[in-house]
């Protein structure tokens, strides 16, 4: 998936990351305009590097924040619950604290539970509300692409507003979908924002346990 050409009338052109080469990968604190230097910055998803690894589980987020754009790893704003949700589920079995970004071992410890991670759309904004739908509905498109060709067992989108506006389902609600994505398996679960005040770490790990049992990661 990666970076995508820019298409008149759809989102800018992604910013090459590389221009903010001074703030360090594993810095943990930024200044709100070194932040905003990330907008519209690309992350890469985390997906296989080896033929060993087996995508059994696809984890996608609506879009980057600005500081999981500074750190160049998916979810690591320090507020954002994913990470310690995964643990609790058992998904994870060991902690990961992302928010100074994680290490290639970090992500190899992922890739080795079976577990990716992308999003629907990929330039990052301050807020998820800043996307317009036509950005969504690309991003859907590119998303059954992904799928297609990576092949993972069960894809697990974070955050249901996203998912309607992606795939015109006004009325879809969170849980396995009735029909598959390019094949796999396909839940809808809570997204860990901090700002989603309705889901505690708890909530977010039953989820997730949901998704994890599915793909063959936990029993």
């Amino acid at each position: 998936m990666g970076r995508y050409p820019h298409r008149p009338g759809s989102h800018p052109a992604p910013v090459d990351v590389q221009q903010n080469a001074d703030v360090t990968p594993r810095r943990r604190t930024f200044t709100r305009a070194e932040l905003e230097s990330f907008r519209d910055a690309v992350v890469p998803d985390l997906l296989p590097t080896r033929p060993e690894h087996d995508l059994r589980l696809l984890f996608v987020g609506i879009n980057p924040g600005l500081w999981t754009a500074a750190t160049q790893t998916h979810f690591a704003h320090p507020g954002n619950r994913f990470y310690p949700a995964l643990h609790r589920a058992g998904v994870l079995t060991e902690p990961v604290d992302p928010a100074g970004g994680m290490t290639e071992d970090d992500r190899d410890r992922l890739r080795e539970r079976g577990i990716g991670i992308t999003n629907v759309v990929h330039r990052a904004t301050a807020k998820a509300s800043e996307l317009t739908d036509e950005e969504l509905r690309a991003g859907g498109e590119q998303l059954a692409a992904l799928v297609a060709r990576t092949r993972p067992r069960v894809v697990a989108i974070a955050g249901i507003t996203a998912y309607r506006a992606a795939y015109g389902l006004p009325k879809a609600v969170q849980g396995r979908q009735p029909e598959p994505l390019a094949g796999a398996e396909l839940w809808v679960v809570p997204n860990p924002s901090g700002l989603n005040a309705h889901e505690t770490i708890d909530s977010l790990a039953r989820a997730y346990a949901e998704v994890g049992r599915a793909a063959g990661i936990i029993g």
